[in-house]
């Protein structure tokens, strides 16, 4: 059952350390989300973040941490959008590609480097942006050299600082680290949420909560069943006999995920969708017919028609785009063929290759389309019904990468457990 997994888990000398590592790590997170930059106001911040969508979401997922003005305001957009550019270079330049696909682990410990390394100027392009844009605004006090500089550093290194924490808490083995820090940055807001929820309580819209919780968990199982989907291709290992001993003669399956991009395009999607925002915002207080298309350009993305017809073809695009980047179904045919197994019914080489392109376009398409309507459903549903509280519900995006994250850190954990729950002779 599962709480003889979860006394397992605690029981467990070496699993109770990591599990305890990690929460550690994530209260560092929170501490961290909390240390405002030395000379800056916070008068006018919470006003602003509150009334504009493009930061307020931003905000959202830092966990507080651009509110507060913290040391990690930018959380981990720099490092996300670094590997963005990364994964979009394989496909310009071959070198990159055979890095990433053809050199193992050797190789994308390479390519990461090289994405990490890349964090750094994007964190200081970024900070400096940030904070010009509040001084134009006038959220913030013009800053001298001396204090713009040392801010900017400062966020900077906050910026790495959080990379660095994900990093450790992937090499626990129990989840995403860079995932579960925007996890924690989410779910950080739940209790401040629910207080809301009882501050505002209306007893005249009970009909409309019960149909935003009823909706609400309908939309959950519904990210479950497309994150869990999978189409199964039967694969077979021809025998061989080599000395005395016969291998092979065995029957298998290669597991095709319906959504095989995961999480990745929710977070690809809405890096791009903010951008064209942040810029506009940046660009809006220049003079001039700059300014004018800057603000043209701002109040065309601030749109909840237009946020959402993007935001569903940027999730179709991007989950195209992963999948094409991460599964090869032609490496996939010539290592099936090397070590001697075969689709039951189909030629090895080029027609396996095909096979699995056309499998993989069908399932492609129907975990792209659901993926995409699940993560506008969320805002429709908040404007049907009215409730406004729950954030983390309310932002299909929040949803889908809370639900996914938690799916796949579970599924981590279990492969811990079912490591060391083996029978002893």
């Amino acid at each position: 059952m599962w709480y003889d997994k979860i006394l397992f888990l605690f029981k467990n000398k070496e699993l109770r350390k990591k599990l305890l590592f990690i929460i550690f790590l994530f209260v560092v997170f929170r501490i961290a989300a909390n240390i405002p930059i030395p000379g800056i106001g916070l008068d006018e911040l919470r006003k602003f973040f509150a009334q504009n969508q493009v930061f307020g979401l931003l905000n959202l997922f830092s966990g507080g941490a651009l509110s507060n003005f913290s040391i990690v305001l930018l959380g981990l957009g720099p490092y996300i959008t670094a590997t963005i550019i990364f994964q979009l270079l394989t496909m310009i330049f071959p070198a990159l590609e055979k890095l990433y696909k053809e050199e193992g682990e050797a190789g994308r410990q390479k390519f990461n480097q090289y994405a990490r390394l890349a964090t750094i100027p994007l964190a200081i392009f970024e900070g400096y942006g940030m904070l010009t844009l509040f001084q134009r605004q006038g959220i913030i006090a013009p800053l001298d050299p001396l204090t713009l500089l040392s801010s900017i550093l400062t966020i900077a290194a906050g910026a790495m600082f959080l990379m660095w924490l994900g990093e450790i808490i992937s090499e626990q083995g129990m989840g995403n680290g860079i995932s579960l820090l925007i996890f924690a940055g989410i779910v950080a807001n739940l209790p401040s949420n629910i207080f809301q929820t009882f501050v505002t309580w209306d007893p005249s819209k009970i009909p409309s909560y019960i149909l935003f919780f009823v909706l609400s968990v309908a939309i959950i199982a519904g990210v479950v069943l497309i994150t869990e989907a999978r189409r199964n291709i039967p694969v077979s290992y021809a025998k061989r006999v080599r000395g005395m001993k016969m291998y092979g003669g065995v029957s298998t399956y290669l597991p095709l995920n319906v959504n095989p991009a995961g999480v990745i395009p929710i977070i690809f999607a809405l890096s791009i969708l903010l951008f064209p925002g942040m810029l506009a915002g940046f660009l809006g207080g220049v003079p001039g017919f700059v300014g004018a298309i800057a603000n043209a350009t701002a109040s065309f993305f601030n749109n909840v028609w237009v946020h959402g017809v993007l935001y569903f073809l940027l999730v179709i695009l991007f989950t195209y785009f992963y999948t094409a980047v991460t599964f090869d179904p032609k490496t996939i045919s010539e290592n099936l063929q090397k070590m001697g197994g075969f689709i039951p019914g189909v030629r090895p080489g080029k027609s396996t290759t095909d096979f699995l392109k056309h499998i993989l376009n069908r399932v492609l398409f129907t975990g792209a389309i659901s993926l995409g309507l699940i993560a506008v459903l969320p805002s429709i549903v908040a404007g049907m019904t009215g409730v406004t509280g729950f954030t983390f519900l309310i932002g299909g995006t929040s949803l889908l990468i809370v639900v996914s994250v938690v799916l796949d850190t579970l599924r981590q954990i279990n492969a811990q457990l079912q490591m060391r729950e083996y029978e002893t002779f």
